[in-house]
């Protein structure tokens, strides 16, 4: 059922219908038991890390407040999608509401520009640890680390204020079927009863005075980590000094990837299945595999995890 109500000579769409992935009802059984298992290893492999750091002293470091930090954030960044896909792959009704839509919209943008700017000051800690380690424990304070991790949410919280703001007070009339699985950007514009040039000026606005600063902030970090690396003589120290920031490096080759992919291509090249299938990278996927990516070949978070799991299987 469609709800709409009307300003003037325009009538506006008060829900909207999502799509998803397919309306065939065996491959939405399927569907939901592979988001099922991706969203309860997610939610496993994150939580299970933040444990591993509290629990282990060994791990109170700067460098792991930061990655238990990231994991924090993944549990609620892929909260934003995944329960309102199991929902949808199980109910005759995939209706949401415009008030449910802005409220996704904006925790989706809070949380994606929050990790943009979490990531940045990861690649930033890694920088003083390899550039300048015999200043970094001084440089790298608790009282540092936690005002960085809480500006990284407080810049991409005001962001999603304004992104969510400048997106629904377009308005949006037509169709009310979103062709996506959860209210982006891309479907939402095309909706819009208002011309969008100021829209997509104030969204460019939006791009350059935070994604470019993050994303050159990786990119100048990295450029020293490489130059450092360069002028250590020996082979192993060219492997121990690579290996603290690979896993930081491989997390935001996938996220900036699949995000500069997708947002950063001309609208011509978009489909409905391919922006799903792309969006997946960022909004499943990259939650997914964050923590097994700063676990499976970090030897202190194997050794922590063989510690705690002594714990229990230890005789009494």
């Amino acid at each position: 059922m469609v709800m709409m109500e009307t300003e003037g000579n325009r009538t506006h769409l008060t829900n909207f219908i999502l799509m998803g992935f397919t309306t065939d009802p065996l491959l939405r059984i399927l569907f939901f038991v592979l988001f099922l298992v991706s969203y309860t290893l997610t939610l496993t492999g994150n939580l299970g890390l933040i444990t591993l750091i509290y629990l282990d002293s060994r791990l109170h470091t700067p460098m792991y407040f930061f990655v238990g930090s990231l994991s924090f954030l993944d549990v609620w960044y892929s909260s934003v999608y995944t329960p309102r896909i199991l929902y949808d792959c199980v109910s005759e009704n995939n209706i949401i509401s415009n008030t449910s839509c802005a409220a996704q919209f904006f925790f989706s943008a809070s949380f994606g520009h929050s990790e943009c700017f979490l990531l940045a000051t990861m690649a930033y800690d890694r920088y003083v640890a390899i550039c300048k380690p015999l200043r970094y424990s001084s440089a790298m304070t608790k009282k540092l680390c936690t005002q960085l991790i809480a500006g990284s949410y407080a810049a991409g919280f005001a962001v999603g204020i304004v992104h969510a703001g400048n997106t629904f007070q377009l308005g949006f009339c037509g169709s009310n079927i979103i062709n996506h699985y959860f209210c982006d950007v891309q479907p939402l514009v095309k909706m819009a009863c208002k011309d969008t040039r100021i829209y997509e000026l104030i969204l460019a606005t939006v791009i350059v005075c935070t994604v470019l600063p993050s994303t050159a902030l990786i990119l100048g970090c990295y450029a020293g980590i490489v130059t450092a690396i360069i002028r250590i003589r020996s082979a192993a120290g060219r492997r121990k000094a690579f290996s603290t920031c690979s896993a930081h490096l491989l997390s935001v080759s996938l996220y900036y990837g699949s995000i500069l992919f997708m947002y950063s291509r001309p609208s011509s090249q978009h489909t409905p299945n391919g922006d799903k299938a792309n969006a997946l990278f960022y909004t499943v996927l990259n939650p997914l595999v964050n923590p097994f990516i700063y676990s499976l070949r970090n030897k202190d978070v194997k050794a922590a995890f063989k510690k705690v799991l002594g714990r229990f299987i230890a005789p009494k």
